[in-house]
Order: C-alpha cells, then sequence, then structure tokens
C-alpha cells in the first residue's frame, strides 16, 4: 500500500490519551508549536474533557474525536481517520496493542511514550510484518525513554569514522520527579519479569539475524567512570534495547559496534542508595498488596507542578570511540519526564508528519524514522546536542 494513499485522510495528527497529565502538555505545545495549516485533532474516551481541553488551547480547529481502548472498532476508525496517530494511553502493555493493531492494517504511522521492552517486543512478533505491507512506522518510545539517548547515540556516531568498529557509552542524570503514569508503568514492568523475557526470547524468534555486523549492548558493571567525573551503575531500561536496534538497522554503526547504558552518580552513598531503592522497589512489585500502596500513593494523571518542573533537568553525556578517535558529546534540556517529553513527543509527531524522511516501515526507532531530521527540530525547539571535545 502506498503511502501517498494516506494523505487525503481528515487529520495529519491525532493525539489520542490528551486529557492525561502529558497528554495536555502535548497539545498545548502542539497548539504553540505546530504551523498554519495542520491538521490536528485530540482524542480519548471523554467527549466533555477533551471538549473543555480544546477550548483552553490557543489554536483554531482542532478536532475532537471519541475512542476507547476497550473498544477495537472506535480505534480502528481513530486509526483510519490520521495520518499520525500519538498516544499517551499507558501502560501500554495493558491498553495499547489493538491501537499499534489498527494502525498497522490502516497504514498510519504511530508513536507512543512507553518505556516497557515487553510491549515493545510484542507489538513487534504481532504487528511489524503487517506494518510493512501496508507502510505504516510504529515508533516507540519517543519521549525521554528514549530520544536523547538514541538520538544522542546517533549524534555521537555521526562524529566518529566510518568502517570502523566503535563503542559508546552513555552517562544519565536527572533531577526530576515523577508521574502517577511512570510509577504504574514501572511496578507494573518491576511484576512481569517472567512475561518480560518471554516476549524477549520470542522476539528473538522472529527478528532476521544480522549478516556481517556485530551489535552488543551489554549491561556492564558499576564502576567510578573518570570520564564523566561520577559512579556509573548499569541502567536497566529500555533505552539501550532502542539503541540496539537503531545499530543494527544503520550500517553508519560500523562493523562492530557497542554501547553501555549508566546512570551517572556523583557521590558513593548516594549510589549504593539508589541501588538500595531500586531493589525494594522491584521487591515491592512482587507482592501485590504492596504494590497496589504504591501504586496509590500517586494516581495515574497526577504529576509535578509547573513550579517543580522549572527545576527539573536532564543530562545525557556520551563517550564514544573508534579508528583512533576519540568524542565527548551530550544530549541536555530541562523537566525531563513531562515538559521535554512532550516537546520530544510532539516534535516526533510533527517530524514525521511534514519532514522528508527516508522511506521506511515496520517497527523502527527515532534514529532510524527520523534521525537528523528530529535531531535538528529538538536543537531548534531548546534541547541541547553538543561535541563537548574530541580526541
Amino acid at each position: 500500500m502506498s503511502r501517498l494513499k494516506v494523505a487525503d485522510r481528515p487529520y495529519d495528527i491525532v493525539l489520542f490519551g490528551a486529557t492525561g497529565f502529558v497528554g495536555e502538555l502535548t497539545a498545548e505545545y502542539l497548539a504553540a508549536h505546530a504551523p498554519k495549516g495542520l491538521r490536528w485533532a485530540v482524542a480519548g474516551r471523554d467527549g466533555e474533557k477533551l471538549r473543555r481541553l480544546r477550548d483552553r488551547l490557543p489554536a483554531e480547529d482542532v478536532g475532537v474525536l471519541l475512542a476507547d481502548v476497550s473498544d477495537p472498532d472506535s480505534l480502528r476508525e481513530l486509526a483510519r481517520h490520521a495520518r499520525v496517530l500519538a498516544t499517551t494511553v499507558g501502560p501500554y502493555v495493558r491498553y495499547g496493542d489493538a491501537l499499534v493493531a489498527a494502525c498497522a492494517e490502516a497504514g498510519t504511522d504511530y508513536l507512543d511514550l512507553t518505556g516497557e521492552p515487553e510491549f515493545v517486543d510484542l507489538t513487534y512478533v504481532r504487528h511489524d510484518a503487517r506494518a510493512r505491507e501496508t507502510g505504516a512506522r510504529l515508533v516507540h518510545a519517543c519521549g525521554f525513554d528514549s530520544v536523547p539517548h538514541d538520538l544522542g547515540v546517533h549524534f555521537t556516531v555521526r562524529h566518529l569514522p566510518e568502517g570502523v568498529p566503535l563503542s559508546v557509552d552513555g552517562f544519565v542524570r536527572v533531577g526530576a520527579a515523577f508521574s502517577g503514569g511512570t510509577l504504574a508503568s514501572a511496578l507494573g514492568q518491576f511484576a512481569r519479569g517472567r512475561r518480560l523475557r518471554a516476549a524477549a526470547l520470542e522476539r528473538r524468534r522472529h527478528e532476521p539475524r544480522l549478516a556481517g555486523r556485530r551489535v552488543a549492548t551489554p549491561a556492564g558493571t558499576p564502576r567510578f567512570a573518570g570520564e564523566v567525573g561520577a559512579w556509573a551503575l548499569p541502567l536497566p531500561t529500555v533505552d539501550a534495547q532502542i539503541v540496539r536496534r537503531s545499530a543494527r538497522a544503520l550500517e553508519r554503526y560500523g562493523p562492530d559496534f557497542r554501547y553501555r547504558h549508566y546512570a551517572a552518580v556523583r557521590r558513593l552513598p548516594v549510589a549504593v542508595g539508589g541501588v538500595a531503592a531500586v531493589g525494594a522497589l522491584v521487591a515491592a512489585a512482587q507482592v501485590p498488596p504492596a504494590r497496589r500502596l504504591l501504586s496509590g500513593r500517586l494516581a495515574p494523571g497526577d504529576g509535578p507542578s509547573a513550579e517543580r518542573r522549572a527545576r527539573s533537568w536532564f543530562s545525557v553525556r556520551f563517550v564514544g570511540e573508534g579508528g583512533g578517535r576519540k568524542v565527548f558529546t551530550e544530549v541536555s534540556g530541562g523537566d525531563p519526564g513531562y515538559d521535554e517529553t512532550a516537546k520530544m513527543f510532539a516534535e516526533a509527531a510533527l517530524c514525521l508528519a511534514l519532514d522528508a524522511l527516508p522511506p521506511t516501515a515496520g517497527q523502527v526507532t527515532t534514529a532510524v524514522a527520523m534521525g537528523d531530521a528530529l535531531t535538528d527540530r529538538l536543537r531548534a525547539a531548546g534541547i541541547g546536542f553538543r561535541v563537548a571535545a574530541t580526541r
């Protein structure tokens, strides 16, 4: 199916889950930054909330569409109305599959904010083949998970020699608070370890082998990283998996590529405390009453205040080596989980809808689908991509 067949759809972009915490921030960003003439709509199950949101937005002609994750027919209709469908409705492993299926079938580009590896693996197995047939691009993890890391590695690789083995280490520092939706997703993942491993194994059975090249994302070990002056703790998030899939798809990453993903912590006692806190959270997630108690502390849809977000920040530093060259780069910005995530998400949707991009289809990453085009958009929007030093 040619992508030209979606050109006559009513909307360029539909934002599903627009009345949630990040959904509203994304709608506000689109209203402030969408170019004149962009046809876009907000969507969800509560028409009254959607209309109130639309009336608050400083934009004209924003559509309102109704759909419910429990009604697959409504999701199929929603997908047929959009060229690009961006969804904030999570946890995605619980609520997301039917919408991915609808977009894959309709040839509609799909974006989400998932940080759930199980969901990404399951949608690859179930929907990648059909999306390739219809021309749909299924792009997961289009927020802080995993845009700064995926595009940051892509940016770093572009400053290293071609055709040689490359290695990149990423070091993440964050000063921010979490929302209820983020907490719910994290607890859900911690409680589904067996299913997560089963989904990863099923993906490996379906994924083509990489011929003539090698890509590895080992976990690494805790260490003091002198190159960034901090303790480096292996960070078991979806980000390294997204980077691995970009490296598998793009030959620019070289014949032998390795990426390691770390949290960077300045003080050893804080590092030790952080490891203990994550361990306690994982353990508590295995016990349903404890999981419900933790989930109740911050309900989905809740999030930090504008004042708290204004004080938040993130920095991801990368150290890349290859061909006798060493490069230090950084991706940085403000509040990572909400303000900057909404910015990344909205700019990714605009990029897919409006920019001249390489022809891709199926489940693809931000680096593969959008690459430099999205990097340029984010730099123009105030997110820093810089080369700190080279040797």
